[in-house]
C-alpha cells in the first residue's frame, strides 16, 4: 500500500497543493487562472519524503459534492481541515482513490459538472478546475469559463 492509499483511508491528505496517483506518484500542482483547465501540474515530489520530515503535516477531507460515474467509480469534491482548503477527487467503485487534488487557498469545492470525461469542480470561492477524470495531467482546451473570481 503506497502512503497517499494509506491517508486516504483515513480521508486524509497532505497539506500541499499537489496531485496524488494511488500508485504512489505525486506532482505539485498550483491555481492558474490564465489556463484553460485552471490548474498547472508542476515538477513531480516524493511523498514518502515528505511525510517522513512531517508526518503531521496533513488534513482531514470531507466531501460536499459527488457525481456517481457508474462502474467506473465516484468524483468527489469538498473541504479539508481549515476553511481555506479544498480537494477533488476520482475514486473507484468502492472509494479506493485513484487520484486526488489538494488545495491550500480554493476553499471548499462543492458543485461538479461533467460532460464525458471532462469534470468541472466549482469552489465556494468561484474557483473552477478542469480536468481529463481519466488523467487530470492532461490539457484541457476550449473552457473559457475557467477563471478564478
Amino acid at each position: 500500500m503506497t502512503a497517499i492509499e494509506s491517508l486516504w483511508e483515513d480521508f486524509q491528505l497532505p497539506i500541499r497543493d499537489a496531485l496524488h496517483f494511488a500508485d504512489g506518484h505525486s506532482c505539485d500542482v498550483s491555481l492558474d487562472s490564465d489556463v484553460p483547465s485552471g490548474l498547472r501540474v508542476l515538477a513531480p515530489f516524493d511523498l514518502d519524503e515528505l511525510l517522513e520530515s512531517d508526518p503531521s503535516w496533513v488534513s482531514s477531507v470531507d466531501g460536499l459534492a459527488a457525481v456517481d460515474l457508474g462502474s467506473k467509480g465516484l468524483l468527489w469534491g469538498g473541504e479539508g481541515s481549515y476553511g481555506s482548503e479544498g480537494f477533488i477527487a476520482r475514486l473507484t467503485v468502492d472509494r479506493a482513490l485513484i487520484w486526488a487534488i489538494f488545495f491550500r487557498e480554493s476553499n471548499p469545492f462543492d458543485r461538479i459538472r461533467l460532460s464525458e470525461n471532462v469534470a468541472i469542480f466549482s469552489s465556494t470561492s468561484g474557483i473552477e478546475i478542469t480536468v481529463d477524470i481519466d488523467d487530470p495531467r492532461t490539457l484541457i482546451s476550449g473552457h473559457a469559463s475557467n477563471r478564478m473570481t
